[in-house]
C-alpha cells in the first residue's frame, strides 16, 4: 500500500498516478528502482515526489 502525500487530494494523486501508470505500460522508464507493476510504481513514483502534475497558467489574449 502506497502512502498518499498530504499535499495531494485523493483526486489528484489518483489521476496522476493514473497518467504515470500508462505511460510505463507504453514503455517509460521507471523513475524508482524495483520490480513492481505499473499502477504501483506509478503511485510510489508520485508519492515520492518523483512525477508531477504541469500546472499551466494561460494568459488571456
Amino acid at each position: 500500500m502506497v502512502t498518499r502525500p498530504i499535499h495531494l487530494n485523493a483526486y489528484e494523486f489518483v489521476a496522476v498516478a493514473a497518467l504515470r501508470a500508462k505511460q510505463l505500460v507504453a514503455g517509460c522508464t521507471p523513475r524508482l528502482e524495483g520490480d513492481h507493476s505499473a499502477a504501483t510504481m506509478a503511485q510510489m513514483e508520485v508519492a515520492a515526489g518523483r512525477v508531477a502534475r504541469l500546472v499551466e497558467i494561460i494568459e488571456p489574449a
